[in-house]
């Protein structure tokens, strides 16, 4: 075989892989939804869904409202109509999205209209947000469900899906973040931090009283 004949094959090989991988990262891409949620403070709500089995990430960021390009202090002083949300990326071949519905119901107290544990506010309110007549069918079945093994009256709404704006960088995965910072307890590396705000603002307290056994993340941080 001459040297432009070696040099043909070596191209078309090259072409092939990478047409596979191409191929491969499509075919992930279009096996992965999203599922959006409001559960209060973003920073818990994204610790307890990344570690699903099935999730590949969760996003941070503002939702529901009608100012484009919200800040965290916009946001955090109201008027804005955004909740503080997540955007949970998964795969349905793994985790089904009523399952995750499940899950996020008995992560939160969805008796609760006024907020979440010891964050107030229409910021910190919770919700689910649907793109289409299948999802929001499957969320008020799973609602239901949820409210009848409860036995409470649950004001959790399943509203239309808005643009969700991504929250500023220092949001995500704050919760394993390694920074100092200062908080009311002292100077902190940041995932203690975290810990000492979860714990102190009682949501996995509350969430242990509501659901008991069925709470899925208490204990898991």
């Amino acid at each position: 075989m001459g040297r432009l004949d070696t040099l043909k094959h070596i191209t078309l090989a090259a072409f092939i892989i990478i047409g596979s991988l191409a191929k491969g990262i499509e075919a992930r891409a279009q096996s992965q939804q999203e599922l959006i949620v409001a559960g209060g403070c973003f920073w818990c709500v994204e610790s307890d869904f990344e570690s699903v089995k099935g999730v590949s990430e969760v996003i941070s960021g503002y939702t529901g409202g009608t100012t484009k390009n919200p800040t965290y202090k916009q946001v955090g002083r109201g008027g804005t109509g955004h909740y503080e949300a997540v955007k949970i990326l998964f795969d349905p071949s793994v985790i089904r999205r009523e399952s995750l519905l499940e899950l996020f119901f008995r992560s939160i107290d969805p008796t609760d209209a006024g907020g979440q544990f010891c964050d107030r506010g229409e910021v910190y309110r919770t919700a689910i947000f649907v793109s289409n007549k299948a999802e929001k069918a499957l969320a008020e079945q799973v609602r239901s469900d949820a409210q009848r093994e409860l036995g409470q009256k649950i004001v959790t709404p399943i509203l239309d899906a808005k643009t969700f704006y991504d929250a500023e960088d220092y949001h995500q995965d704050y919760y394993k973040g390694d920074g100092l910072v200062l908080t009311r307890f002292g100077p902190l590396r940041q995932s203690k931090a975290y810990k000492r705000y979860r714990t102190a603002c009682g949501r996995d307290a509350r969430v242990a009283d509501l659901w008991g056994d069925e709470a899925p993340f208490v204990g898991t941080h």
